[in-house]
């Protein structure tokens, strides 16, 4: 087990205090965040189809990192060229500061927790946790493996579930046993492929929690695959977007949610609304598109663009706001959904069309509540849209 020294700065000293089966003695290791697991140009391809692209991605110790994107972005492969189960068609694979091409899965220091976990039905829980350590040679004796169970069980929060089967667990202690399982080979790489896909939103939201306070624990490096922005977006210290086989972005969850790079990031980093038109004028960061019916957007700019150049205003729903009587854009509202603490209203424009708005609780107590059919006026602060890139 580990537990991470952190400061202002981020972690400086990782405390482990089980270092292999039956060593009691602490190791201290000082500095800074430092590579963990490195793709150099990694490519996969399967006849003519390239399921990845020239990867190049540093991957920090101690850090969650997700790989966000689409059904057939490539983010599952980049996995599993991490895990060992895909060799690069070329490029290569380093973990731990040793190039692993051509080191199978088996013998790398990473473990991995799959979608529908792959636990052994006809074992018990411990059986299926002690599975690792009994394929080592030499083996542990059987008291230390049990002691090693019995630590990787208080950990996720199962003490006492050893002897059970594992159709007797539900969904949620299933994908805790799964954890289990590979935290307990301590590897210095988990690797975990849409875990919590096959749970329900409520448990899901409760194992998200779960896993990042296992993260913190333990100061093993986690990398996720996920299609599920909020997931990646809560879990995360930073988010690999990906795309077509290729990273298209990667940073912090505030930097891709606050900085997109292009309307594809944006897009799918969050909810948001994209306006089309020009780039009217610069000035440093800034840039003013010109929207249909000749609606100015004033906003941050990606890199790139220029004056007179197609582009697209990305405007969130939340940085609209939502009033009575005259003044800002008329709208009409089409649609209204309570979600609890907020109210999600489509409206529509005569020039944008229609578009989302997200009022908070508060603000509606002020105004009240609309109605479908009623007509109001849409509000937001200059500098609130970003002026991304259309082509990306």
């Amino acid at each position: 087990m580990h537990f991470v020294v952190y400061t202002n700065n981020g972690p400086i000293a990782r405390v482990s205090t089980i270092r292999g089966i039956g060593k009691g003695a602490s190791k201290v290791t000082t500095g800074g965040p430092s590579p963990i697991a490195e793709l150099r140009g990694a490519t996969k391809r399967y006849g003519s189809v390239v399921a990845a692209q020239a990867l190049n991605l540093t991957i920090r110790a101690g850090e969650f990192l997700s790989f966000l994107g689409p059904s057939g972005c490539g983010k599952t492969t980049a996995l599993r060229m991490l895990a060992g189960f895909d060799a690069p068609t070329s490029g290569e694979v380093w973990i731990d500061g040793q190039m692993v091409n051509a080191i199978p899965a088996h013998k790398r220091p990473v473990n991995m927790v799959f979608q529908h976990y792959a636990l052994f039905p006809h074992l018990s829980v411990a059986s299926n946790i002690a599975y690792g350590l009994r394929q080592r040679r030499p083996r542990p004796p059987v008291a230390e493996i049990a002691a090693a169970v019995a630590r990787a069980l208080e950990t996720v929060r199962l003490p006492g579930f050893g002897p059970r089967h594992i159709w007797e667990m539900s969904g949620g202690q299933q994908q805790r046993v799964a954890l289990a399982r590979a935290i307990v080979n301590e590897p210095k790489l988990l690797l975990l492929d849409e875990p919590m896909a096959a749970l329900d939103k409520g448990l899901r939201h409760d194992m998200q929690i779960e896993l990042q306070t296992l993260q913190r624990q333990l100061g093993i490096t986690f990398v996720l695959v996920t299609h599920d922005q909020e997931e990646a977006l809560s879990l995360s210290d930073r988010i690999c977007i990906m795309r077509d086989g290729q990273i298209v972005q990667i940073g912090s969850p505030r930097d891709l949610y606050d900085r997109p790079g292009s309307r594809y990031v944006a897009g799918f980093v969050g909810k948001t609304n994209f306006f089309e038109g020009r780039i009217e004028s610069i000035a440093g960061d800034t840039a003013k598109l010109m929207g249909p019916g000749g609606l100015g957007f004033v906003g941050h700019k990606s890199a790139g663009l220029s004056i007179g150049q197609p582009a697209t205003a990305s405007l969130r729903p939340e940085q609209i706001s939502l009033q009575r009587g005259a003044g800002g854009l008329p709208v009409t509202v089409v649609n209204r959904i309570f979600l609890g603490e907020h109210t999600e209203y489509l409206v529509r424009n005569p020039n944008l069309g229609q578009f989302l708005i997200l009022v908070s609780r508060q603000a509606e107590a002020g105004e009240g509540s609309f109605e479908p059919g009623d007509t109001a006026g849409a509000h937001w602060q200059d500098g609130a849209a970003l002026i991304l890139t259309t082509n990306q």
